[in-house]
């Protein structure tokens, strides 16, 4: 692409995937990173820099403007310089000029590594942290995670292989092995293996490792054949949790308690038993077709659908991260939520092959037939959900929060009755893609560009457009940081076609999304503390605030020294406790780097404590500031 067409391109679809903007009079750190990224995502194909675009930050629509690059010549060749000498393999860089608007631009195309020379690094850093991946928009650093991504085709040794510590032989279970043989012998009546003795077997499938003269269980091997109790002293949060919702919302409260049901097995037994939690709290339907003997039974979701996801789930998950996975059964909708964000791209989600986090176990389900053809899974929910004429699922991967979600809603799509709804919009003339997003929103409260698509069935630049037009439209509101972290929720004008409770939905609609990462973390306390749920609604707002620290808000920079970060937050937090979703909001800070940088520290000093002392990893935790004297 040319300079010019690059610029066309931004101006009509923000920054992507394989085009960033960049003012750059000089070579700095952040072309450089940008490089790196382009040069590692997998399947990418390389990108593109622009180089002497300026974007317009305060306006509402993306809008660039060529600026000019003063001396090209000296731009190129300082890069070139350093894309073969900053890294631990040189990247051959591709250069075009253009006057565009009176000023020259210039453009670098950046080619994807050979998978044989990745990752890609700066060499005066170390691994993980030195390597960068192209996410969205973004340049993220690079995680552990990520780097077995590019070493997986190597023999690298994988994560579920390493010896578990302080495992034994005796924390297997006979039984799960036993399983395991008996799916065998379905599947493969005449497999050798099933002559095997344990250990030759359990050697056999990786799950054991020699270590100074004797046998030590792996990670693989506890997880698929390990006892309860082994798992629950050595795997402690490897659990699956049911957690039931009333009403559509998190914290939306209600008559009802929360339930939750914690169930920890053997990964055979642990997809059964997820299933069969799921199936048997799903209402049941009847009919009579004419001409039929037997009524027939059918549930708002298939069973075939319910088992992929938990397969997905639990195959995928990060086991390096500590915490359950998450079913959560809303009235209109399942979401199920596992740690570990997608080593696979959102958009190559449901394409053929797999990059799998925990081979060894994905092994066995596949073995087993738990799971079908390597990235079948995923395709499979999808054909069917459209088969039976269900709304789309939603697959969404948030990096940030390390987490992985599949969206699962019980209605058909689109109904009678959500035409009579979208009715509404009429003025704005609606296409069925648009409306199909407009239902997600009111049924979700927010809809990600991952979401459009996977309701869609569209790539991410169509998407984009759509979602552009639906807020210019004043229908949706963008929410959240540029690149992966963006979401859209309705406005006002959406929220007032939904009656009585656009008021609820619009106290919501801020912290959708960004409570999902603490929701895992104390869900068996949710069924006793429910009725303290949601009752914070009433909680102060700014306009509460005295003058003095609305002023002091207003003033902080991006850059605030330490020390007054710290004072606001006190002030803040002695008006009325604040969750930090809440207080990012407010600071119009990440909520995650204040919890790293300020109210973790400040709750050690005993400058804040926990609105909840005793639960500190309540979802709806908040942050008080300590009376003088009780520090």
């Amino acid at each position: 692409m040319t300079p010019k067409e690059l610029l066309e391109s931004l101006n009509e679809l923000d920054e992507q995937t394989r085009i960033e903007a960049k003012l750059a009079s000089e070579v700095g750190k952040s072309i450089m990173e940008t490089v790196c990224a382009f040069a590692n995502e997998p399947g990418l194909g390389g990108g593109w820099l622009l180089l002497g675009v300026k974007r317009d930050e305060g306006a509402l629509f993306p809008s660039f403007s060529a600026m000019g690059v003063p001396n090209p010549d000296k731009l190129k060749s300082d890069l070139t310089t350093q894309a073969r000498e900053a890294f631990n393999r040189p990247i051959n860089l591709e250069f075009a000029d253009e006057t565009v608007n009176g000023v020259i631009l210039v453009s670098v195309f950046v080619p994807e590594a050979d998978p044989t020379d990745k990752p890609i690094f700066f060499q005066k850093h170390s691994l993980p942290g030195g390597a960068f991946r192209r996410v969205g928009a973004s340049d993220i650093r690079c995680t552990e995670e990520d780097l077995f991504a590019f070493y997986q085709d190597r023999g690298v040794e994988s994560f579920d292989s390493t010896a578990l510590r302080g495992a034994t032989l005796e924390d297997f279970e006979s039984g799960a092995i036993e399983e395991y043989r008996s799916e065998i012998r379905k599947n493969n009546p005449e497999s050798e293996i099933l002559s095997w003795s344990d250990e030759d077997l359990l050697a056999a499938l990786n799950c054991l490792k020699r270590q100074e003269g004797r046998a030590v269980p792996t990670l693989a091997g506890i997880l698929l054949f390990g006892s309860q109790r082994a798992l629950r002293r050595l795997l402690p949060m490897t659990r699956v949790d049911y957690i039931r919702v009333p009403g559509n919302r998190w914290m939306e409260g209600g008559p009802e308690p929360i339930s939750s049901i914690d169930m920890r097995d053997s990964l055979l037994r642990l997809v059964r038993r997820s299933v069969a939690a799921i199936m048997d709290d799903l209402p049941e339907a009847f009919s009579l077709p004419a001409g039929a003997i037997q009524r027939e039974v059918s549930t708002p979701l298939p069973g075939r659908v319910i088992r992929e996801a938990i397969v997905n789930a639990l195959m995928h998950r990060s086991y390096r991260k500590a915490g359950p996975v998450q079913i959560i059964r809303y009235a209109n909708r399942i979401e199920i939520r596992n740690p570990g964000y997608s080593l696979k791209p959102e958009e190559s989600l449901g394409e053929a092959g797999s990059i799998t986090r925990n081979p060894l176990v994905a092994a066995v389900l596949h073995e087993t037939r738990f799971a079908e053809t390597k990235g079948s899974g995923i395709r499979a929910i999808r054909a069917v959900m459209e088969d039976t004429g269900l709304t789309p699922p939603i697959f969404e991967s948030d990096r940030e929060g390390d987490q992985f979600t599949v969206t699962l809603f019980f209605h058909h799509f689109l109904m009678e009755s959500d035409w009579d709804w979208l009715a509404a919009f009429k003025d704005a003339h609606l296409s069925q893609d648009e409306a199909r997003a407009l239902v997600c929103v009111r049924d979700n409260g927010r809809i990600s560009n991952t979401a459009y698509r996977d309701l869609n069935r569209m790539d991410t630049l169509q998407a984009s457009l759509h979602l552009r037009r639906l807020r210019e439209q004043g229908i949706l509101e963008q929410k959240g940081k540029k690149g992966p972290g963006t979401f859209y929720i309705g406005s006002s004008a959406f929220l007032a076609t939904l009656g009585q409770e656009s008021g609820a939905l619009g106290q919501e609609s801020g912290a959708l999304g960004q409570e999902s990462g603490a929701l895992g973390q104390e869900s068996g306390a949710l069924g006793q503390e429910s009725g303290a749920l949601g009752q914070e609604s009433g909680r102060n707002s700014p306009d509460d605030f005295p003058e003095a620290l609305v002023l002091r808000i207003r003033g902080l920079g991006q850059r605030s020294a330490p020390e007054e970060m710290k004072s606001v937050l006190l002030e803040i937090c002695a008006v009325h406790p604040y969750s930090s979703e809440e207080l990012g909001e407010l600071l119009h800070r990440d909520p995650q780097k204040l919890v790293r940088s300020y109210l973790s520290s400040m709750i050690v000093s005993g400058e804040l404590s926990y609105l909840y002392p005793d639960k500190p990893n309540r979802p709806d935790q908040k942050y008080v500031t300590m009376p003088q004297g009780r520090k």
